[in-house]
């Protein structure tokens, strides 16, 4: 009988260590999802999709192995990656960030999300076997400022006008895509265009870290130009955005054409920008939908 006892309390402790080891995987996968914001992941994604669909010339190149791995790896580990580095480097800073408080995560510096940020980094390197020359330099760009937009030494969050200027970094999955699967570059209005819609993008999304940036002495564009100043500042990169991707196509330039009018509507109505802030994830799938639906319409009726 105490055998018998032995060997069921010794069961049982298997199982609540098991059941310790499942719930604290879950929590860091959960941890882990979190922190690479998926309100966010067709930022990186999205623009992907869209180099894809008007860059093939057929229909069977939407679905070759480069811009599937590359839609796979920008969906996901590119996320854990860009955020990663952010939240290691804004660890300090985001003790005061409200954000962190519900919608994100706070980051938890133990050794292993340290290297499932750096394994995802690393991930990405891959890409370069798979992908032709021509996407090798949009792709080094990104990792580029993936990293140095945050890491030390050059950091151009903190630096006014280059934190704007380097999150073009999301707009380069969706050039490389385009060259691996065309062979070339597109336009460059184009990419001018995309890239002066992230700099409007990433400085709007600052706007609710002006106060805990200026707590914690970091110089943002935002910050510089204070909360009105960076709602025209925004309206500017939009329109001008618009008028690049006008001179592709007026089309382009008619839907990107929202952006600035939104911005007015904000600014009119008093909406605030914690709850506009939220409207973009939205927005911006919406608009990335019909550019890229008007690409496949394209490629099946010419």
């Amino acid at each position: 009988m105490a055998a018998q006892t032995e060997t069921g309390d010794a069961d049982d402790g298997e199982r609540e260590g098991d059941g310790r080891t499942d719930t604290g995987l879950r929590d860091r996968l959960v941890y882990l999802a979190v922190l690479s914001r998926p309100r966010f992941w067709l930022y990186l994604a999205g623009p992907v999709v869209v180099g894809v669909a008007a860059a093939a010339s057929a229909p069977s190149d939407l679905f070759g192995l480069e811009p599937l791995a590359l839609f796979a790896y920008f969906l996901v580990p590119a996320n854990v990656f860009l955020y990663g580095v952010n939240d290691v480097f804004d660890a300090d800073v985001d003790e005061a960030n409200p954000k962190k408080d519900d919608r994100e995560a706070r980051w938890r510096g133990d050794p292993v999300n340290t290297a499932v940020v750096a394994a995802s980094g690393l991930l990405g390197l891959g890409l370069f076997a798979l992908v032709p020359r021509v996407a090798w330099p949009w792709l080094a760009a990104h990792f580029f400022l993936a990293v140095e937009y945050s890491a030390p030494p050059l950091r151009f969050k903190t630096t006014p006008l280059l934190d704007s200027v380097s999150n073009g970094l999301y707009v380069l999955p969706g050039v490389a895509a385009y060259a691996a699967v065309s062979g070339s570059n597109p336009p460059m209005l184009a990419v001018a265009g995309a890239w002066l819609w992230t700099m409007g993008m990433h400085t709007f999304s600052a706007i609710p870290d002006i106060e805990p940036d200026r707590e914690a002495g970091i110089r943002t564009t935002a910050t510089a130009l204070g909360e009105r100043r960076t709602y025209w500042y925004c309206a500017a990169t939009w329109a001008l955005a618009a008028v690049a991707f006008a001179a592709v196509d007026p089309r382009l330039g008619a839907l990107l054409a929202a952006y600035p009018v939104v911005v007015f509507g904000i600014v009119a109505a008093g909406v605030d920008v914690d709850r506009a802030y939220w409207w973009y994830p939205v927005i911006n799938t919406v608009v990335g939908m019909l550019i890229t639906l008007g690409a496949l319409w394209r490629l099946v009726y010419g």
